[in-house]
């Protein structure tokens, strides 16, 4: 079967840009938006000529321009979106209705990819305000999804390593904590780890897998699957030494949000959903979901351990 031709929308962000490398390291024909609101961002552009210099088409279109979406869509056969849902960057989750409306009227879509990849909002009904907004947000968008009837695949299911792992869990820092770390609560939910990149090399396995078709697909390797206390501890194995450890109750956790900006409160909701409750691992896929690393034993995942070396 041949290969589907992939547009992706959001291709210079943190996601983006490897699920770029993906589509083409896996043989698609790949197109990237490249959007003129983009402006005089050298970086992004310098990104997007390193796409095609890779194989990559450029393909323009604009949010502003509904017909440039159409025209974009019409060259492919799945979309794929990572546009940003965090605070801290930048929140565009709803600019994707948008692009589901180009996708209806432009018809030929085999497959749409929303913007996902973290908790499956679908099981956020009960999330902690304001960051509940991620999750009702994304299922406005899934709604329109499935109310257009758009074929679709939603990746969700892990804390992506590179906010994650490297800082042993701690917020407000990318980079290990040298003498004192915190943990949550007792430190023993289990939470489900990725790199980046693997995340991109399962995500594009899915578009041409009907096992994969209006279905969910949790990226759950087993062996990232990891509470905060046994990440600390390949750290410290790594390391030789110990962290001097700080349990942080849940009542305290959440009343550290009052003096808080808004992406920060934001972030310590999503924080408890994961560390406290296990929002990531309590669940089964169940009968619309499926588990990636078993659709795709052959993926050779990244395992935490060998990710924290590149920060000793």
């Amino acid at each position: 079967m041949a290969k589907s031709k992939v547009l992706v929308v959001g291709g210079t962000g943190y996601v983006g840009k490897r699920i770029v490398k993906a589509c083409l390291a896996q043989g698609h024909t790949t197109y990237v938006l490249q959007r003129p609101e983009i402006g005089l961002d050298i970086d992004k552009l310098q990104m997007l000529l390193s796409f095609k210099e890779q194989g990559a088409h450029l393909v323009e279109g604009s949010y502003s321009d509904h017909q440039s979406l159409v025209d974009a869509v019409k060259l492919v056969d799945v979309v794929i979106c990572t546009m940003s849902g965090v605070h801290f960057r930048s929140h565009n989750i709803l600019m994707q209705l948008k692009l589901v409306e180009a996708i209806k009227e432009a018809g030929n879509i085999k497959r749409f990819l929303p913007s996902e990849f973290g908790m499956d909002p679908a099981r956020m009904g009960d999330a902690l305000e304001p960051g509940r907004v991620t999750f009702d947000e994304k299922m406005i968008v899934r709604k329109a999804i499935e109310e257009a009837k758009i074929p679709f695949t939603y990746i969700c299911g892990c804390c992506f390593a590179g906010y994650f792992v490297g800082n042993l869990s701690q917020l407000c820092t990318l980079v290990p904590p040298k003498e004192k770390v915190n943990i949550y609560g007792n430190g023993n939910m289990k939470v489900a780890y990725m790199d980046e990149d693997d995340i991109a090399t399962y995500t594009i396995k899915t578009i041409d897998d009907p096992r994969a078709l209006d279905k969910t697909v949790y990226l759950r390797p087993p062996e990232n699957i990891l509470t905060q206390r046994q990440l600390i501890e390949k750290w410290e194995n790594l390391r030789g030494r110990k962290l001097e450890k700080c349990s942080i109750p849940a009542k305290d956790f959440l009343a550290s949000m009052k003096d808080m900006d808004y992406a920060g409160q934001v972030g310590v909701g999503h924080f408890y959903h994961v560390f406290y409750e296990g929002c990531l691992t309590n669940f089964e896929a169940g009968k619309d979901g499926e588990e990636a690393s078993e659709l795709y034993p052959e993926v050779e995942y990244t395992r935490m351990e060998s990710y924290l070396k590149r920060y000793v």
